[in-house]
């Protein structure tokens, strides 16, 4: 059974994690046919966004620890090196709006794999953990960059440093994911996000992605640049000129994704 299902759905490039014996903790296989989706999605015209979720009672918990042990099995850093590092900056640097859907506990780089996307949403019963310091490790797969920016260092460090569990609830509340949804509602709600994006000027989310990420690294003059540069190319697109002439037509505009 493969460890990462994919399908494409109303232009939604569908990835689910899916070795749920382990709670979608990834090994080696799982780590690069992930990567590989991923870049098959990239490269597909007809995936205007990414919507990435996990099998069973868990989104991801992080690395399995059984490969991690194994004394023929890879090495930490080729761990990080070859797995995690290029997942991250596939999520990161892919022009596509990507959905991290977060259906049950999200640990370690699990974790940091959620909120790498761009909207990250939770069932009311999911958790988040920064497990590292619990096995004497820091946290990577872009965590030490990205959650101190989405919910402030002070409270970042302790999270880190303590390994609480954060419900989804307080997880909304702290901003470090946007909503969460009633298990109930969950997948449904989740799901018809990706597909919204789906429908929307996606050369212009894809922008807006690079432009977020180039503010992390800028200046506000750099980034006024990087705003004119890109907004330039926006209003190139097929998708500029729909939605402005749907405007002036008082019509609702029909986005190609061009």
């Amino acid at each position: 059974m493969s460890s990462i299902q994919f399908e494409i759905e109303d232009g939604v490039g569908i990835i689910r994690l899916n070795r749920p014996g382990v709670f979608n903790s990834f090994n080696r296989e799982m780590a690069v046919a992930f990567q590989d989706v991923l870049d098959v999605y990239e490269e597909t015209r007809a995936v205007r966004a990414i919507y990435i979720t996990g099998i069973g009672k868990a989104f991801c918990a992080g690395q399995d620890l059984q490969e991690a042990t194994d004394p023929k099995g890879p090495k930490l850093q080729t761990i990080v090196r070859q797995h995690y590092n290029p997942i991250i900056e596939r999520l990161r640097n892919i022009e596509k709006p990507i959905v991290a859907a977060v259906n049950g506990v999200a640990a370690g780089a699990g974790a940091n794999i959620a909120l790498a996307c761009d909207i990250c949403v939770a069932a009311e019963s999911a958790s988040f953990i920064q497990a590292f310091s619990k096995i004497g490790l820091i946290p990577d797969s872009g965590g030490t960059f990205i959650l101190p920016r989405l919910i402030g260092v002070q409270k970042a460090t302790a999270l880190m440093m303590l390994g609480d569990k954060v419900s989804a609830k307080d997880a909304e509340s702290m901003g470090m994911i946007y909503k969460f949804f009633s298990d109930e509602t969950f997948a449904e709600e989740s799901m018809n996000i990706a597909k919204t994006l789906a429908k929307l000027p996606t050369v212009g989310l894809g922008l807006t992605k690079k432009a977020l990420n180039l503010s992390l690294i800028s200046d506000l003059s750099t980034q006024l640049e990087t705003e004119e540069e890109l907004q330039t190319m926006a209003g190139s697109t097929y998708d500029y000129k729909e939605g402005v002439a749907a405007f002036l037509e008082k019509r609702k505009p029909v986005f190609k994704g061009e």
